[in-house]
């Protein structure tokens, strides 16, 4: 085989359209990694719309991951203190069988559990939910969405009556004023903010972009403006923009009184964040606050960007809405170079919202708590009347939480690496030894969830299975598959699947191949927001990579609606678009005398969440050897910190070491540690660690970007050992049986 395969970067959710070629070519050297392995060759599809050819690092070496340290069988044992055993698939698939029976009979179905991913193709989240939400009766399916975009998919649903990113990449190109807040862009999601950065170069003076964040991050460096507010006053900032943009004029009287309710409401509390009081709330100059102001008033279009530094937040929803509100107030929606725009996080995060992918929806973009919703789901599905619980299952936090009161007995976890990712690490770690029977299905062994699991299940991965995936700006692309798959792996949704035959739902599950679980899951959004039913794998294989909403009655050589609400009409039942009147309630765990400082967490240019992939590739790991702590030279200088040397962080949760970087790009009061390192890669270096669970009570996303913190410099006195990169295959997890 010597043709390229067109595909889509599993990475983050920019989307970005890869070619991969076999390591062979005719005339051409065996393209090979460091270690002399041949390796498939990655470059950017040119022709993919999202990309335009474009890859960062993360894609350009994702093929020189993909044979290390593989699961390739599957694995069982009785409990966590012996070593796994290499069994056949029979053996351990009829092992998960009996024991959903037995919990479902003894405890009830709403004991079985499934944590997932938004690293699954659509094609697996939607047999899973038909598993767990339909033929088991239970809602208790969440994925690490969870923990990054479940409060743009509620401020969406609260603000326009439904969750979707209104806006679309070439809007970067269009906008005259873009409003970043809460996301580095520049390392996070690279190919989004090329395409802005080279935009606004060509046009500078004419483009204003503003950046929020407590960091001084490339993204900020880029910036005509740059806010470095306090964490946690991101409410009082937007406000504060408002009450500007009111008492100014920059408003759309006219969109506010037709397509808008709840205006007054609004206007009454922001106007208690007159610019002296927010300026000093929010800790920057009053002048440039009023900058903002007036570049977004002045501005024909505003798009607006965010992420995981608005998302993850105990008020992450009142935030999202309150970006919102600022769009519904100028009329900043609809129409090109405008609109909120919640920068997704994986790869595949929006094709678990379409698919049902977390405890509160279903698929199509509904809701479990909807009667109708239901009943269309349960007859669509062949399944009994009252069938899909009608109540919402547990968010993630809330199956470690049933693991800890003994409610968990059956925990299945796909794709994802909670004993990492999740808050107050600690406390999970010590629920995750006390499950019943945990199952872990992955592509690589060892990670750090691997020492919790009593059965292993090998995952085939991006590039052996073939399916589709959404990227942020709501563009689905089929990913096929280009090579064998190694030892006994299988697609997630093969093994949903076969469980569900194994458990009596032979109908259900019939499926022969992916392309059969899009064709019926397409049906399912059928004159839904998220409408697919013009789309298949035959279709995007063809016509490329296709935007939603995309109804089979539509022209797919003509294009979706590359915006939604361009007629103003919103998926509210009057049709109008909602004000959300806020205050701002502050950080869940604000500094104080005994812990002084905040710290915040996030992501690198190079790494990928939990390092499961990056880690194991040699560029990656010489361009972030280790992981570390931002410190301001202020404070670095009245706690006797040098550039390089241990610094203990403590929290009310743990303790955690890092080398210190003593910069000026962090605020003072405020430090930064990467969230990357597990204990595979580091020692004493997990930063969830530190942070707390207490979560937005609407979106139930845990405020992972701020907790309260104390530093001290570590000494000969006061440490043994030191924080050093040790190998995976050196942890202590028990290794695999030899084969």
């Amino acid at each position: 085989m010597t043709d390229s395969t067109k595909t889509l970067c599993p990475y983050c959710g920019v989307g970005c359209g890869l070619e991969v070629s076999p390591p062979a070519q005719p005339g051409k050297p065996v393209n090979r990694d460091s270690q002399g392995s041949p390796i498939w060759k990655v470059q950017g599809d040119r022709n993919h719309p999202s990309s335009q050819g474009m890859v960062c690092v993360k894609g350009a070496t994702i093929a020189e991951s993909l044979n290390k340290d593989r699961l390739l069988y599957p694995m069982m044992r009785e409990t966590l203190d012996r070593p796994f055993r290499r069994v056949t698939w029979d053996e351990a698939l009829n092992a998960i069988v009996n024991k959903i029976q037995t919990v479902r009979y003894t405890q009830g179905a709403d004991s079985i559990c499934m944590y997932g991913s938004g690293q699954f193709q659509t094609e697996d989240y939607y047999v899973a939910q038909k598993l767990m939400k339909g033929c088991l009766g239970t809602n208790n399916f969440d994925a690490n969405s969870r923990l990054c975009m479940s409060s743009a998919v509620s401020g969406y649903i609260q603000s326009f009556g439904a969750d979707g990113p209104p806006c679309c990449y070439d809007d970067l190109e269009l906008t005259d004023c873009a409003f970043l807040i809460g996301t580095n862009t520049a390392e996070c999601h690279p190919i989004i903010f090329n395409r802005l950065r080279k935009y606004h170069k060509k046009n500078s003076g004419k483009v204003k972009m503003i950046v929020v964040d407590p960091r001084r991050t490339t993204t900020a460096e880029a910036a005509d403006l740059h806010l470095a507010i306090k964490p946690g006053t991101d409410i009082d900032l937007m406000n504060g923009i408002a009450y500007l943009l009111l008492r100014w004029g920059y408003i759309d009287h006219q969109f506010i009184d037709e397509c808008t309710a709840n205006f007054p409401a609004y206007a009454e509390v922001i106007s208690h964040y007159p610019p002296e009081y927010v300026a000093k709330k929010c800790g920057i100059k009053q002048e440039d606050l009023e900058t903002a102001a007036r570049y977004w008033g002045q501005s024909k279009s505003v798009l607006s960007m965010w992420s995981m530094g608005v998302n993850q937040s105990s008020e992450g929803t009142a935030k999202v809405q309150t970006i919102n509100n600022l769009h519904l107030m100028t009329g900043q929606i609809g129409k090109p170079g405008s609109g909120p725009f919640s920068l997704t996080g994986q790869p595949n995060a929006m094709g678990g919202r379409e698919a049902g992918g977390l405890c509160h929806i279903l698929p199509g973009y509904r809701l479990v708590k909807n009667p109708q919703h239901r009943a269309e789901v349960e007859e669509f599905w062949g399944l009994p009347p009252g069938r899909i619980a009608a109540k919402p299952g547990r968010t993630a936090w809330g199956m470690i939480e049933g693991l800890e009161t003994g409610e968990v007995g059956f925990l299945w976890i796909a794709a994802t690496n909670p004993a990492v990712s999740m808050p107050d690490l600690e406390r999970v770690k010590k629920a995750l030894l006390r499950s019943p029977f945990t199952v872990y299905q992955d592509a690589y062994y060892p990670t750090e969830t691997t020492a919790y699991a009593h059965v292993l299940l090998p995952a085939a991965q991006w590039s052996e299975k073939t399916g589709t995936m959404t990227n942020s700006e709501r563009r689905v692309t089929l990913c096929s598959a280009f090579r064998d798959r190694p030892g006994e792996t299988k697609a997630d949704w093969e093994i949903f699947a076969e469980v569900g035959r194994l458990l009596g739902f032979t109908e259900q599950f019939k499926f022969a191949n992916s392309a059969e679980v899009f064709a019926e899951f397409a049906q399912l959004t059928k004159g839904r927001p998220c409408d697919m039913t013009g789309l298949s794998h035959a279709k995007l294989s063809t016509q490329g990579a296709q935007q939603w909403p995309c109804p089979a009655d539509g022209n797919l050589l003509e294009g979706a609606p590359a915006r939604l609400y361009t007629d103003n009409r919103f998926h509210t039942p009057d049709g109008l678009a909602r004000f959300a009147a806020y205050h701002s309630r502050g950080l869940a765990e604000p500094p104080d005398p005994d812990f002084p400082f905040v710290l915040t967490v996030g992501r690198l240019y190079g790494h990928w969440h939990t390092q499961t992939r990056t880690g194991r590739i040699d560029k990656i790991t010489q361009m972030h050897p280790n992981p570390f702590i931002e410190i301001h030279p202020r404070d670095a200088a009245k706690l006797g910190i040098q550039d390089e040397e241990l610094v203990e962080v403590l929290s009310r949760r743990g303790v955690a070491r890092f080398p210190a970087k003593v910069t000026q790009a962090i605020s003072p009061g405020t430090v930064f540690v990467p969230m990357h390192w597990g204990a595979l890669w580091a020692k004493d270096a997990e930063a969830n660690v530190l942070t707390h669970p207490e979560a937005c009570p609407i979106s139930f996303e845990p405020e992972l970007k701020a907790c309260a913190v104390q530093l001290a410099k570590v000494t000969a006195d006061n440490i043994s050992g030191d924080t050093l990169l040790i190998s995976p295959k050196s942890s202590m997890l028990s290794p695999l049986p030899s084969v």
